[in-house]
């Protein structure tokens, strides 16, 4: 084999040292954070989620005070003060032992600034109420509105941990491919600032090196920026310390397979499901029959009432008066049943019910526009899983065609047909098409998952299948490294 010239040979040396050197850099699988552990954290300190939470505990009595509108009502009421009483009698009958009877007899009391006293006691038992049958209907409505807010809730909190998860992996990677484009780039301006020192290149190799490099130094900095604030992110809805995070990005096989199980299905099997099960569609239907409600409730039928009465009570009233010291005293019992028939409001029962109709009219209006949303929005996603999936395998073939491309102008490089700028070149669109490649991988596990919340099926089973897909990539990360590793080694030593 013949021998290769000097600048070849220090070339080579810059490729495999360049090689080392990113392979010992990449992050190791063994620090991963794992996507169901993030989940498991943000349920404990997501914020909105916490919120969400807080709501769902206070709806939770609206079913108790739907049960007490039927049961009976007890009060008591008591009273004392200061009070005056005149009371004549003209023509009474009257009768006593010893005395006989007469007629057309008067009898006077009076108490001038007396003391009164009055307790009663009343119970009351609804029978027949139907604003109170439209008022328990409204609470049990709300109670449930309440559980779907929080489902709602408890299914965008998994999709925006794992959009916040995969912002910061891709954020991570996006900073690795930096710093190894930086570390190549920097041997490439020293070698050919040792190839111009000796004759061997010409100035522009050390300019166009130079410029690459302090490119890559600014494109450094903000994508160290950028991923302190996804990490930060992650953290703040985790509750895991930023610097403990090491969020992995989905693998290939995991990914396809989910996206083609998602796809498998029809599209009308997955309107279908939203129209169903949709939180969105549900929350505006339940809004739809408290408006109807409302309407009821204000209606002429639901005016009357029936209701079982009790009560017992006592009035006293003692003092001075015209004709000396006095004291009146009274007690009363009853039980029995009290109709109640509003005959005149001023107007106002017609108009509640004229503008419950007209919320009635909104909230059918909202529930048509929900639908349509949620139809195009699951349209839209799974159209985005089919074509997602092919993007990936075109991005796939696109890496290895620039990689090959790569290692073809490092050749030509070697062997003097092509520049440094070509190489150059060639790196930056191996790097920025890795970087498209994951951000592809990481939208179809998300479009998935996307599908699922608008379906009303995300739950942690499927956020279970998406951490799976990420720890196969945490596996083949490994096996890579290990395997690019031992080949450089072996090369290394042939050298």
């Amino acid at each position: 084999m013949p021998a290769l010239p000097p600048s070849s040979r220090a070339l080579s040396a810059l490729a495999l040292a360049a090689g080392l050197t990113l392979a010992g850099a990449m992050p190791r699988p063994a620090l991963a954070t794992e996507l169901l552990a993030a989940w498991a954290g943000a349920e404990q300190h997501d914020p909105e989620l916490a919120v969400a939470r807080a709501a769902r505990a206070g709806a939770r009595p609206l079913l108790e005070q739907a049960a007490a509108l039927w049961r009976p009502g007890v009060q008591l009421v008591a009273s004392a003060g200061a009070a005056s009483h005149d009371s004549d009698t003209r023509g009474a009958h009257f009768a006593a032992p010893g005395m006989g009877e007469n007629d057309g007899v008067d009898f006077s009391t009076s108490v001038h600034g007396g003391t009164a006293t009055r307790w009663a006691l009343q119970a009351s038992q609804p029978l027949y109420h139907p604003q109170r049958r439209v008022q328990q209907q409204q609470l049990r409505l709300q109670a449930d509105a309440a559980e779907l807010q929080w489902q709602a809730a408890h299914q965008q909190a998994m999709l925006r941990t794992a959009e916040r998860y995969l912002d910061a992996a891709l954020a991570q990677q996006a900073l690795q491919l930096t710093r190894q484009q930086l570390q190549a780039v920097q041997r490439a301006l020293e070698e050919a600032q040792e190839r111009f020192r000796i004759g061997d290149a010409p100035i522009t190799d050390t300019h166009e090196a130079g410029a690459r490099l302090a490119a890559l130094q600014a494109q450094e900095l903000a994508a160290q920026v950028a991923l302190q604030v996804k990490l930060r992110l992650l953290a703040d809805t985790t509750g895991l310390p930023p610097e403990t995070l090491r969020p992995q990005l989905p693998a290939a096989a995991p990914t396809a397979t989910a996206a083609s199980a998602a796809t498998a299905l029809p599209l009308a099997h997955w309107q279908q499901q939203a129209e169903d099960a949709n939180p969105g569609i549900r929350l505006r239907r339940l809004a739809q029959e408290l408006a109807r409600a409302e309407a009821d409730k204000h209606s002429a039928r639901a005016a009357p009432s029936v209701e079982l009465v009790a009560q017992a009570g006592q009035e006293r009233l003692h003092g001075s008066g015209d004709f000396g010291r006095a004291r009146n005293s009274a007690s009363s019992a009853s039980v029995g049943v009290q109709l109640t028939v509003p005959l005149y409001t001023g107007g106002m029962r017609e108009a509640r019910q004229e503008q419950a109709l007209r919320q009635l009219g909104q909230a059918q209006a909202q529930v048509d526009s929900t639908r349509q949303q949620v139809a195009s929005q699951t349209h839209a996603a799974w159209l985005g899983l089919s074509a997602g999936a092919q993007r990936v395998q075109a991005l796939d073939q696109a890496l290895k065609a620039s990689q090959s491309r790569l290692d073809a102008t490092r050749t030509g490089r070697e062997a003097g047909d092509r520049t440094l700028l070509d190489w150059l070149n060639a790196q930056n669109d191996a790097a920025a098409t890795e970087l498209a490649l994951s951000q592809a991988r990481g939208d179809l596990l998300l479009g998935g998952l996307r599908l699922a919340l608008l379906a009303g099926q995300l739950d942690e089973q499927r956020l279970r299948m998406a951490s799976q897909a990420l720890a196969a990539s945490s596996t083949a990360e490994a096996a890579a490294h290990a395997a690019t590793g031992s080949a450089q080694k072996k090369t290394s030593e042939k050298q």
